[in-house]
This record gives C-alpha cells, structure tokens and sequence, in this order.
C-alpha cells in the first residue's frame, strides 16, 4: 500500500512511473493519521521517508526500512526496528529481504503510562507552590 503525496503522483504519471509501480503496489491518494495507523498496523513491514512512521513502526513493533541517509529518531534504529537505507537500489531489496527488526518491542519512547505519572506529580506541584504569589 503506497499512499502517494499529489506532488509525487504528478511526477510519476509524468515520467511514466504510475503504470509500472501500480502494478506492484496498491497506490492510493493520501490518508489520515488514524487511517494510516490502520494500514500500518496490519502491515508486515514498512517502507518510508517519514519521520512520523519510523515512530509509528517502532511503537508497532514493524520493521521499518527508511529511505533516508539521517533520521531525527535514533531510538528507532537504536532499537532495532529501523533501519536507514538512503537511496540505494540493491540494499533497499536486500533489507526488504532480510531486516526482520529486533526480537522484543522496545519502550523508547514511554510504556504508556505518561498519565497516571502526571496524576501521580499534581499534588506535589501543588504542595510545592501553596503560598506562593505570582506578581508578574
């Protein structure tokens, strides 16, 4: 599944490519956040430039191979559920081939319990600033 930005759709139907990626891929126009997580979340694997996915992927526990050089989520390649493979023909097949991600999910980024934390950390704040006045 390929949700294609219209710019890229533009140059692909441009230059030829639309007929031949479709006949491989399930191209469709662009999709919201929550149908996005939808297809990712049954997906095998995820291909992608996008920071936001690498993440995704990783919370998911997909295999996630980026098509970029540099990410700004080290966590996910230090995880182990992403690799960085730029632009390269043959090791993007290689990695679609044989990255499997890591064994076990990660929590790099929180187990999911950021709200009893915070619940937790309220009254403490409270005690903390009883008597106290903001002049400014």
């Amino acid at each position: 599944m390929f949700p294609v930005h219209p710019r890229t759709a533009k140059y692909m139907k441009q230059y030829g490519l639309w007929e031949k990626a479709s006949a491989n891929l399930v191209l469709t126009t662009p999709v919201g956040y929550l149908d996005m997580l939808k297809l990712t979340g049954n997906a095998k694997k995820v291909l992608t430039d996008s920071g936001g996915l690498q993440k995704e992927a990783c919370m998911l526990g997909l295999p996630c191979i980026t098509l970029r050089e540099n990410t700004e989520w080290v966590e996910t390649v230090e995880a182990g559920w992403n690799v960085l493979v730029g632009a390269e023909y043959g090791e993007i097949f290689k990695q679609i081939r044989e990255f499997e991600g890591a064994a076990v999910k990660t929590d790099a980024f929180g187990c999911g319990d950021a709200c009893e934390k915070i619940v937790k950390i309220i009254p403490i704040i409270q005690l903390f600033s009883m008597g106290r006045r903001d002049d400014t």
